[in-house]
């Protein structure tokens, strides 16, 4: 599903040079749980927003189901995030006086499709929230807004679900809650990408991809990660 191939980004922050991706090259195949794992400042979130076409590299190429998305325009990449990635941020980012599946159902606004009704509450019944439609976020658990964003994320069918640091405002049983959906949202076909500094975020993928300082320095299944773990500064 994903090929990228010498991705380099640069960032210039007044006179200091920022490289934030130093020749990337990485295979995700799709169906794939993958986690990206690194600490602050190592690129990781960089990845995700190439990977997720909001961002564009400055040399190298991208491949995403085969089609090069390198020099893709901007409504070009809009239209492919709309309708084939799906993302989850740390912050829910749901709007506050709109019920859970009307947030839920933002996506479909600038969908192509010519029937989207009842997209947004199928998408709340995969993540176990089919009774909390009608809910407004500040009657739902931090968890439950979780899995709301996580519905929106998924409300367009797309193949490719990115997450970065997705549990990150939460305790650790909602994170565990969490962390399971992925799980069962990728043995139900998706593909997904989690971007984490957290080893026990990590053990939920089925392989694990270490960067720092912009550059990819491990790429194994899970087992063999946690068993000799990188050390990660949050």
């Amino acid at each position: 599903m994903i090929e990228l191939k010498d991705v380099r980004r640069t960032y210039r922050k007044g006179t200091e040079e920022i490289r934030a991706l130093d020749g990337v090259s990485l295979s995700i195949a799709a169906g794939e749980f993958v986690a990206v794992m690194g600490p602050s400042g190592s690129g990781k979130s960089t990845l995700m927003n190439v990977l997720g076409l909001l961002d564009t590299a400055d040399s190298g190429e991208y491949l995403l189901e085969g089609r090069n998305v390198s020099t893709l325009s901007a409504d070009q990449r809009a239209a492919i995030r709309n309708e084939q990635i799906g993302f989850v941020f740390q912050a829910f980012h749901l709007l506050n006086r709109t019920t859970a599946v009307e947030n839920v159902e933002l996506p479909l606004v600038y969908s192509d499709r010519p029937d989207t009704d009842g997209l947004g509450r199928k998408a709340l019944a995969r993540v176990g929230l089919a009774d909390r439609a009608t809910h407004f976020p500040n009657e739902l658990s931090g968890g439950q807004q979780q899995r709301v964003a996580i519905a929106r994320a998924l409300v367009q069918e797309p193949g490719l679900l990115l997450a970065d640091e997705p549990t990150g405002n939460l305790d650790s049983a909602s994170s565990g809650e969490i962390l399971e959906l992925f799980r069962t949202l990728n043995r139900g076909g998706a593909t997904v990408v989690v971007i984490t500094h957290d080893l026990e975020v990590a053990r939920h993928a089925d392989r694990v991809v270490s960067i720092v300082d912009g550059r990819i320095v491990g790429d194994s299944r899970t087992a063999d990660a946690v068993r000799t773990p990188m050390r990660l500064e949050a």
